[in-house]
């Protein structure tokens, strides 16, 4: 390692381990060393203690352990008369960096000093296990952590879209004699948050420590690493997390330290100024550290050396295509015209036809286009996409329907909600100027379509209806099909199928982990459901969707069956015997991470309740989600706790095996409202139409004892069913 940057580094990391040191003498002075500390909504206290030393902070006199260890860390800088081994010194430091970064940041967070104005300060365990399926099924690639400042707005809002065109997850802050790269993105109207994949993490280098505590937590929240388990967490941060950083502008002490630091996760570091280069492969899966100079190829270099795997979707349409543009919102100012929502007539319908009926990559606009509208108007809209294949089936109609929603709104500029007779779509200003017109949703639509549905699909065409007639004509008719699915789909049953099918997109992340999906119980993900499943494997024989054969029926009311165990003793590694698809008691599937809800025991109550992540308030269990999902996930089978998809509530196999939907008994007010007739139907046809107003939320319990109360009190049905154990 060069002399300088070691130097350099265990220079920062002397200068970042007083910061820490003389904060906690002050913290302690002025709020006692049995202050609680943390920080907000995670599971892993202080994440990096966590996961390099094991410990569990909770409060100021906790620190103790972790200054010391920070001083074991720390040796002298190199002579300048007395050469001596340095990188494994420079290298001890980053981590003592890192470590006394995290202090700094908790102690800041006990002073309420962060989150920083505009900044999102700490990555909460929710965005994580949030963005695991984008993880696991390559939307997100990468991640780019940014340190400084650009030489000015226009380069700041030309690497961060570049970066978006590739989907990487930009981290941004830190700053340079004063400016930070938030406040240039800002400047640049560039939209930030974690649909954009922009984040403003802090406006100092010190808080960069939040996306390296959000890679270390990856480890132990997909990958099933127990804490203290240093070295396999920062191979598999290595080997699974796919970041980088990149300096912009002057690299100082402190810098250089928390590259160190980031060096030792395998994360590498791009320059844009003239300082050493590390190239030498070792701890970095290539290169260390390299410079770049021309700001232009810059996102090529931080993606050559990192290995990132990009996947681009090269489109001939007048605006930037990726994933990254997802979750951008059109404002009515920035809007030029907009289809649907309460304002007009706007529908998608997607049909299957015989392959002599269309001609492949037609694409027709019927009716005015927008620029025959007034600026902010509304226009009614039929997007009529028939397709045609040798493998094709109606069952597939309305996947291939549901994927619309991402392929517009991965277009800059378009705005996409909804789905069938209640979509709403968007189109900026900018994105016209741009000369995005309806033709372009045709030219999305038949590119994606083929490239994601390629292997049952050889024909594809778009019409585009905006007369108000024809776009009512064809509404009658999409009402009717859809209704017709509604039907079919609500008609499946476990007992109707002969297969179930797998999905293991999720091992790269918590490799002993399977989800075994029914008709009646879609993934833990809320993604994907059995005709999903089905499609999937229609286009990937050898994917992450595999048949499973049921095979003999060992427990009908728990769910169990030989062909499935058989499946999951090898798809886990051969960690896990046995698994039940109904009961939460008995065997419960293993989750991986990205599950939409937690069900979980109340012993109290004799039942479950269940809370989506979305919720941050504590429970009856007496644990919130963040800790609740610290248990279940990697790939763990936990009884009593299980990952599930929301709309498993629903099913007729809600935890049956446990007697069923009776047994639930807390719910967040927030999900209880999401499901709302819904549910309401569910318990009728149980028997229970008292049963939603039975189910307690925080406004009515959030302790177990106030929760027995409340059940008592309204009667709940769990209270009189046989005892869980």
């Amino acid at each position: 390692m060069s002399k300088i940057i070691a130097s350099a580094a265990i220079r920062g990391a002397r200068e970042l381990a007083r910061q820490a040191v003389e904060g906690v003498r002050l913290a302690k002075e002025s709020k006692g060393e049995s202050a609680a500390i943390g920080f907000p909504d995670t599971a892993y206290y202080l994440p990096m203690a966590n996961a390099l030393m094991g410990l569990e902070i909770k409060e100021l006199g906790d620190l103790d352990p972790v200054l010391a260890h920070i001083d074991e860390l720390l040796g002298d800088v190199p002579a300048d008369h007395l050469w001596f081994p340095y990188l494994g010194t420079a290298l001890d430091a980053g981590i003592a960096a890192l470590l006394a970064e995290e202090i700094i940041c908790v102690l800041r967070y006990l002073n309420e000093e962060e989150p920083q104005d505009g900044c999102n300060g700490f990555f909460s365990d929710t965005i994580l296990r949030t963005l695991g399926i984008q993880l696991v099924d390559g939307r997100l690639p990468g991640f780019a952590a940014i340190l400084g400042a650009a030489p000015d707005v226009d380069t700041a809002v030309a690497l961060v879209r570049e970066f978006q065109k590739n989907s990487i997850m930009t981290f941004a802050g830190s700053s340079t004699n004063g400016v930070s790269i938030i406040d240039q993105l800002i400047e640049g109207g560039v939209e930030m948050g974690w649909d954009t994949y922009i984040i403003p993490y802090g406006r100092d280098t010190i808080t960069g420590i939040y996306p390296l505590n959000w890679a270390i937590r990856g480890a132990m929240t997909f990958g099933g690493i127990r804490p203290g388990e240093a070295r396999k967490c920062l191979l598999y941060c290595k080997e699974r997390v796919f970041a980088f950083g990149l300096t912009l502008g002057e690299v100082d002490d402190v810098k250089y330290a928390t590259g160190a630091g980031a060096i030792n996760m395998g994360f590498p570091i791009i320059a844009d100024t003239n300082i050493p280069e590390i190239l030498p492969t070792g701890i970095c899966t290539y290169e260390h550290i390299v410079r770049e100079l021309d700001h232009g190829k810059i996102p090529s270099r931080c993606i050559e050396v990192r290995g990132v795997k990009v996947k681009v979707s090269e489109l001939d349409i007048p605006v930037s295509y990726s994933p990254a543009f997802e979750g951008e919102r059109v404002r009515r100012d920035d809007m030029r015209v907009e289809f649907g929502g309460k304002y007009s007539t706007a529908f998608e319908f997607v049909r299957m036809v015989e392959p002599d009926e269309i001609e492949d990559g037609k694409i027709e606009v019927i009716g005015p286009d927008v620029d025959t509208a007034e600026i902010g108007s509304a226009m009614p809209l039929a997007i009529h996409i028939r397709v045609a294949g040798r493998e094709m089936q109606e069952d597939f109609e309305s996947i291939i329907e549901r994927q619309l929603h991402t392929f517009f709104n991965n277009a800059m500029g378009i705005f996409h909600m909804g789905q069938r007779d209640i979509i709403w779509l968007r189109i900026s200003k900018a994105a016209y100027d741009s000369g995005f017109r309806l033709k372009h949703l045709g030219t999305i639509a038949h590119a994606q379509i083929h490239e994601l549905y390629g292997k049952i699909i050889d024909k594809v065409s778009v019409t585009l209806y905006t007369e108000q007639a024809e776009v009512e004509k064809l509404l009658e008719e999409a009402r009717t099909v859809y209704a017709e699915r509604d039907d079919r789909v609500a008609g499946m049953t476990d007992e109707s199928v002969e297969e179930f099918y797998s999905c293991t997109l999720c091992q790269s992340f918590a490799p002993n982990h399977a989800c075994v999906i029914s008709p009646e119980r879609l993934g833990l993900c809320g993604a994907y459901n059995w005709l999903d499943g089905k499609a999937s494997f229609r286009l990937n024989p050898s994917g992450g969707n595999q048949p499973i054969k049921k095979g003999k029926v060992i427990d009908p009311v728990t769910g169990k069956w030989e062909g499935v165990n058989n499946f999951i003793y090898q798809a886990s590694n051969r960690a896990v015997e046995e698994i039940s698809l109904y009961s939460l008691m008995d065997a419960p599937m293993t989750s991986c991470g990205c599950f939409e809800c937690i069900l979980a025991l109340v012993p109290e109550a004799n039942g479950f309740m269940i809370v989506n992540r979305e919720y941050s308030g504590m429970t009856p269990c007496g644990m919130q989600f963040s800790t609740l999902a610290g248990s279940v996930g990697g790939g763990n089978q936990t009884p009593g706790f299980l990952g599930v998809g929301r709309l498993y509530v629903l099913s007729h196999k809600f935890i049956s095996g446990d007697g069923g939907l009776g047994r639930l008994v807390w719910m967040p007010k927030e999900l209880k409202e999401f499901y709302g007739d819904r549910l309401r139907a569910r318990a009728a046809e149980e028997g229970m139409p008292k049963l939603p107003d039975q189910i307690a939320d925080e406004t009515n319990a959030t302790s177990a004892e106030e929760l027995v109360e409340y059940l008592t009190r309204v009667e709940h049905p769990a209270l009189a069913m046989d005892p869980l154990f």
